[in-house]
């Protein structure tokens, strides 16, 4: 792959940008911000370490978007992050004008490219991007179930001090407290973990896992996560990037799968080089069913207050 562009330098972002080089996913890694020096200094700095790291990827930054021209993949991470006490809807707005702006400002310059949205709050974002590029679905991609899926793992890995290569998650549904973390397909070395936590740690595991994002806010007082949201949008680069085919938990455009229609929520997919090649639909008993309605309706009503 030649050139990946990262829109938003701050912390989600450059540190997106460092891992892409250093796994060498492309020729060129593009950096984009609005703040004057900062996108470059940041990218000096990252291919200053390319000798030590050993990856040969150039690295450069800019306040404009000709540098991006002809990007195989932009990853969109621009917009404010939460403080302590907000949550992700309450970034609505603002954060709305931001990514239809650079998104019409990507699309234009690399109308072949694939979109990985980060920037939240995450589903509507997803939507926003999709309807601003003009792209088809396929190639508008939101993370956010590798994110929540990680955290579901990490804290069933504690739980039973097992090793996090062995747990295997899913969490479907919006990015959000009403996250949808599917217990029947979490497994630690094929095990169900049902059959290893006892119920009342297993509740308590989902509900940590709904509110990771936050429990990181309040830690931080400013600013919100950045090294887990950057690592797994680098995955879906990654898995983009390489055409590897990954069956990963990503905000897709769905139109009837599932019940639902006409909104960005997580769900199963396979990704690879022409983006989203498949969603999966998952045979879900009437509770799942149900939470996973209920946060594409929360989604739903979010894009409405847009007016998209």
């Amino acid at each position: 792959m030649k050139k990946i562009t990262v829109v938003g330098g701050g912390n989600v972002g450059a540190t997106a940008a460092q891992r892409i080089a250093e796994k060498q996913l492309a020729e060129e890694v593009v950096l984009v911000d609005v703040v004057e020096g900062m996108p470059q200094g940041k990218a000096l700095d990252m291919w200053e370490s390319g000798p030590v790291e050993s990856f040969d990827t150039k690295v450069i930054g800019t306040n404009d978007y000709e540098a991006t021209a002809g990007s195989d993949v932009v990853v969109i991470t621009a917009g404010l992050p939460r403080k302590p006490g907000m949550s992700r809807d309450d970034l609505l707005a603002k954060n709305f004008e931001i990514v239809e702006t650079v998104t019409k400002n990507v699309a234009a310059k690399s109308p072949d490219s694939i979109l990985v949205i980060v920037s939240n709050p995450l589903d509507v974002m997803a939507y926003a991007a999709y309807k601003a590029s003009g792209f088809p679905k396929e190639r508008v991609v939101g993370m956010a179930g590798i994110l929540d899926t990680a955290r579901f793992r990490n804290f069933i890995a504690q739980e039973l001090d097992v090793s996090m290569k062995d747990v295997q998650a899913l969490v479907l549904g919006g990015h959000g407290d009403s996250m949808v973390p599917l217990v029947r397909y979490s497994t630690v070395a094929g095990i169900p973990i049902a059959d290893l936590i006892p119920q009342d740690r297993v509740d308590a595991i989902v509900e940590r896992a709904r509110k990771g994002g936050g429990e990181i806010v309040a830690l931080l007082k400013t600013g919100s996560a950045y090294y887990a949201p950057s690592a797994a949008a680098v995955e879906m680069v990654d898995a983009i990037a390489k055409n590897r085919k990954r069956v990963l938990p990503c905000a897709a455009y769905l139109e009837g799968e599932y019940g639902v229609n006409g909104v960005y929520v997580g769900v199963p997919v396979k990704l690879g080089a022409k983006g989203i090649e498949q969603i999966i639909e998952l045979k879900l008993n009437d509770e799942e069913l149900a939470a996973l309605k209920k946060s594409a309706d929360g989604v739903a009503e979010n894009i409405g207050k847009l007016k998209i």
